[in-house]
């Protein structure tokens, strides 16, 4: 039953992002101009670990901008249109789906941006690039649950600062040190139990989303 109406929300939320274009455009422009910024500023000569920090700050904070107004954009009329449709669960999993899609997709265009103008030190490409996307579904699982909480309080902005930080400050660490490996030419096999450990946050994660998430869609 969930899963039916999680395909139904998805859909929901790819027609809405397709009608409001400047949202992706506005992060795609956030993403350039930073990049950009940064190659100005270093004169585009940067060493590996300093290359490695900028680039996943970049990202955290597009996947900060990008996911964060997944449930505070939404009025409180049209969210009582989804109590209708769809149980929280649907709702919960859409939201996360469609965000983890977004910012896979983001991931690999400021992957792309960052290394033409940053240059290229990642050694293990595939080690880089299954991080990457463990990352991005992580900001996504993490984020769109923060954002569901912030938009049942009044003061969203200081709230989400408040629970963002802890939640996603050992996600952060665990993705540049398993990108530090892949920028030195680690292999696979040895970043498989830091890549383990990224997949249970994940998990955890995602389950207390589907645990809490039907008490705050009640509320």
């Amino acid at each position: 039953m969930w899963f039916s109406e999680t395909l139904v929300m998805l859909r929901k939320e790819f027609v809405l992002e397709w009608r409001q274009k400047f949202a992706i455009s506005g992060i795609l422009l956030y993403l350039v101009s930073t990049v950009f910024v940064s190659y100005l500023a270093f004169e585009g000569v940067i060493p590996a670990n300093t290359w490695n920090a900028l680039f996943w700050l970049i990202m955290l904070f597009a996947a900060v901008n990008a996911i964060l107004k997944s449930f505070i954009q939404e009025h409180e009329a049209r969210q009582l249109y989804y109590y209708t449709l769809s149980g929280a669960r649907g709702v919960i999993n859409a939201k996360i789906i469609y965000n983890a899609l977004l910012m896979a997709a983001l991931g690999l265009a400021g992957f792309w941006v960052f290394a033409g103008f940053m240059g290229n030190p990642v050694g293990s490409s595939g080690l880089f690039l299954v991080n990457l996307l463990l990352g991005m579904l992580g900001f996504s699982s993490v984020l769109t649950l923060i954002s569901a909480i912030a938009s049942r309080a009044r003061n969203n902005f200081t709230l989400m600062a408040v629970l963002g930080f802890p939640l996603v400050l050992p996600l952060l660490l665990l993705l540049i040190r398993n990108s530090s490996a892949a920028l030195s030419g680690a292999g696979m096999a040895a970043s498989v139990p830091d890549l383990l450990i990224l997949v249970l946050l994940i998990f955890i994660a995602l389950s207390l989303s589907n645990l809490l998430f039907p008490y705050i869609w009640k509320e």
